[in-house]
């Protein structure tokens, strides 16, 4: 009967397997127009959002924790030249590239980041390194660089993340600087955004969210936004929801945008949209905050939230509804 009694209670205790998982996330927010595109380079945006979803769906699909879908399909947005992290990454006044990201883990708030790094690879990569194998939550510049070799992530030359199109970039707001005199603000948003990050709910119930980053052309002395800030640009809570941002970073850590969507969730009960919209419309823009986040609760609704003319998104969840959008008429391509 003890036996019996036993079994029954670790029966009732165990944890209840997800009934909807899946994941969401985004490759950026902007100025971003059908004027601007050309059709090839939207069918190549549209298909790599795609690819980075599916492959971290997979993962989730087939057992794999949130985590590990995040890792997966921020992988793919780095490894591509058509986003501001990893191999996209946007240049430095000076002509470089330092690399921001960070991750967060629902199930018991862990989390890593990194800033500034130059040699890595893969940043996400890096901020789970400092999660899960430091006692640190944070790491900067050359020390987070020692770390990752340390730990025996793969190396980089720095100029393995040159890109023309983003030298383009820099160029011109290095001439904006001289045209304008004004020594760092880059105020046309086509110089700060392109940011990826996922949010991801597992069959476990477990939910997580990573960002990573180039940060914003022409910056200058170690500059840092928000990408790898938990709180302003990653946040993930069991308890609440899990979000991704990308925008103006200077707004996003003022007023800690990722966490105050969840809490606004948990102590208020609101919708995950509901919250989503109000911090991004009704706080953030008011303030001048552009840019916008992806975010998923619990109960697996998720929400695709932002004040600008567009922002790359993509989704997948295990109700078999799936998507891709650009604009902010949330046109739809599965």
């Amino acid at each position: 009967m003890r036996k019996i009694l036993i079994f029954a209670l670790l029966f009732v205790t165990a944890p209840a397997w997800a009934e909807k998982y899946g994941l969401v996330l985004h490759g950026g927010a902007g100025t971003i127009t059908r004027a601007k595109l050309t059709d090839k380079q939207e069918s190549e945006l549209r298909a790599k959002l795609a690819e980075a979803r599916d492959a971290g769906y997979k993962v989730l699909e087939q057992g794999g924790s949130s985590l590990q879908a995040v890792t997966t399909a921020i992988i793919i947005l780095e490894d591509s030249p058509l986003f501001n992290a990893g191999k996209g990454a946007v240049y430095t006044f000076d002509g470089a590239h330092e690399l921001d990201a960070s991750i967060m883990d629902g199930s018991n708030r862990k989390a890593g980041a990194v800033a500034g790094v130059k040699t890595v690879r893969n940043p996400i990569l890096a901020a789970q390194a400092v999660m899960n194998q430091s006692d640190h939550v944070m790491l900067a510049g050359t020390g987070a660089d020692a770390f990752a070799r340390h730990v025996g992530l793969p190396q980089v030359e720095n100029s393995y993340f040159d890109t023309e199109f983003r030298l383009k970039q820099l160029e011109q707001a290095k001439q904006k600087i001289e045209d304008e005199g004004t020594s760092f603000n880059i105020t046309d948003s086509d110089y700060k955004y392109g940011t990826v990050g996922v949010a991801a709910l597992d069959k476990q119930g477990n939910l997580a969210a990573g960002t990573s980053t180039g940060g914003m052309t022409a910056k200058r002395w170690g500059r840092v936004g928000d990408s790898p800030i938990i709180g302003a640009g990653t946040w993930a809570d069991n308890n609440s929801c899990a979000v991704s941002a990308t925008g103006h970073g200077e707004y996003f850590i003022r007023y800690h945008v990722a966490a105050d969507i969840c809490s606004r969730k948990l102590y208020r009960d609101l919708p995950l949209t509901t919250a989503a919209r109000e911090v991004i419309h009704d706080v953030l823009l008011p303030a001048g905050g552009t840019g916008g986040i992806v975010a998923m609760d619990r109960a697996g609704n998720i929400a695709m939230e932002f004040n600008t003319e567009g922002m790359y998104r993509a989704w997948r969840l295990s109700d078999n509804s799936a998507g891709v959008a650009i604009y902010s008429d949330q046109e739809e391509a599965p």
